[in-house]
Formats: C-alpha cells, sequence, structure tokens
C-alpha cells in the first residue's frame, strides 16, 4: 500500500493511497495516528458511476470518522472513478441505461454487470482490507460494509465470502443473481429500500432482503425514489456499527 497524500480537518484524517492498481482513500479520526492499537474499520462502497469520494461516500466516511471513532475506507471499483473502463462494461452500462430510459427489464444487463465484476470486486476489497488491517492504528479489529444501490450489488457476494466482516448496512438493489451470495450472508443486516425507487422494483427489493440469510436483519423502508435515501438513515446505520462494532473492540 501506498500512501499518496494526507490531509487533516474537522478532527479527520484524510489519506488517498494506491494499492497495485487500486486506487482508495483511507479516513481515520485525527488523533488515531500515532497510537498504535486496534479500532473498528468500515468499508464503503459507492454507487454506479460514482467514486471513492463521491458527495454521499464522504459525508458518511467523514461524520463515522469524527463522531464514531472508526477508520473508514473506499476504493473506486473496476471501470469507475480513476480505474480504466473496458468496451465489454460500456457495453453493458449503455444498453442498462437505454432499457432502463425505456421503462424495459433490466435483468440480463445486471446480471451481466455482475458477472463481469464481482469475483475481481470481491478480491480487491478482500486485498485492500488485509492491507488496511496491517497499519498499526487501525489492526484487525471487527470490520463493518456499508454499500448500497451498485455498492451492495459488489458488497453481497464480499461479505459472503469474507469472514472478517461482522456487520453490513445495504440496499437500494434487488437483483436476482444475488440471492444465491445473500443466503450465505450471516451477520447483522440493516436493508434500506425507497419505496417509490424508479431503478429498482420494490418487489424484488424485498425478495432480495427475504433472501439474506442472517437471523438478525432489519428493513428500513422510506418513501421517496432511489437517490432520496434520508438523513436519518445516516444517522441509524452510525448507531448499528457502534453496537455491532464498537462493542467488540478492544482497544489496547
Amino acid at each position: 500500500m501506498r500512501f499518496i497524500s494526507k490531509t487533516s480537518s474537522g478532527g479527520v484524517t484524510e489519506q488517498l493511497f494506491s494499492l497495485d492498481e487500486i486506487p482508495g482513500v483511507l479516513w481515520t479520526p485525527e488523533d488515531a495516528h500515532g497510537s498504535p492499537g486496534t479500532r473498528p474499520l468500515i468499508l464503503m462502497g459507492h454507487g454506479g458511476g460514482q467514486h471513492k469520494k463521491a458527495p454521499g461516500i464522504l459525508a458518511r466516511a467523514r461524520r463515522f470518522a469524527a463522531e464514531g471513532g472508526f477508520a473508514v475506507a473506499a476504493i473506486d471499483v473496476p471501470n469507475h472513478g480513476e480505474r480504466p473502463t473496458d468496451e465489454e462494461f460500456d457495453r453493458i452500462a449503455t444498453e442498462y441505461r437505454a432499457r432502463r430510459a425505456a421503462g424495459e427489464d433490466t435483468a440480463a444487463q445486471d446480471t451481466a454487470m455482475y458477472t463481469l465484476l464481482a469475483g475481481r470486486t470481491v478480491a480487491e476489497w478482500q486485498a485492500v482490507l488485509t492491507a488496511v488491517q496491517r497499519l498499526d492504528h487501525i489492526g484487525g479489529g471487527p470490520v463493518g460494509y456499508w454499500g448500497v444501490s451498485l455498492g451492495c450489488a459488489f458488497g453481497i457476494p464480499f461479505i459472503a465470502a469474507e469472514p472478517r466482516v461482522r456487520a453490513a448496512v445495504l440496499g437500494l438493489q434487488g437483483s436476482p443473481a444475488l440471492a444465491g451470495a445473500a443466503a450465505r450472508i450471516t451477520v447483522p443486516v440493516r436493508f434500506l429500500v425507497q419505496w417509490d425507487d424508479e431503478q429498482m422494483p420494490r418487489a424484488q427489493s424485498l425478495a432480495l432482503f427475504d433472501a439474506i440469510g442472517s437471523t438478525e436483519k432489519t428493513l428500513h423502508a422510506n418513501p421517496g425514489k432511489h437517490g432520496d435515501l434520508p438523513r436519518l438513515e445516516m444517522d441509524d446505520s452510525l448507531r448499528f456499527f457502534a453496537r455491532t462494532l464498537q462493542a467488540a473492540t478492544v482497544y489496547e
């Protein structure tokens, strides 16, 4: 892991990094640096067409670090942000947008996107998690995952494959291609649904929630469209991770 820059403001330190070809960013409480020990880590997955420092990701990461004492990491997933795009991804994305604009079913494009990128993204998240946990001021403490929309699509197979993840906030997603991986998830989950979501049919979102194998899972449904996730869900996510991750952390 190579750190590229380091800035601090509002009690939060932000470090841009690169791990092989993976660009990422790490946020920590400002007083964490120079204080070896174990602290909970949240991995944050961005939405489709977004990147590691999209406004929603940045706002949540800074608040989770400043108020919750968490370390937070985000990366540009393949074909997003600073990453190059390939022809197959562009073809699928273009077809997806066209079919969605026409009000047509996009299940085939969802499955194609998942098949193309999910395995690679899972491996990259695992590599980044390992590298971040080797840092003296983070260590091998409990890990959470936050990701909705595309962040949920790639988060579900990652959580299913990665035993270090202890809790997750997911949602705004309902692709049937995710049902098998969702069934293998056993950690506590918050699942967010926008009741009037124009991108993800409500029935599919509810079916994906039902497929999650966790015994502790909660559905949060709010009125509004895909991009209208209310601020109160940020408040609840912070409380959720404080309960599931901070209670399991023993600071040195």
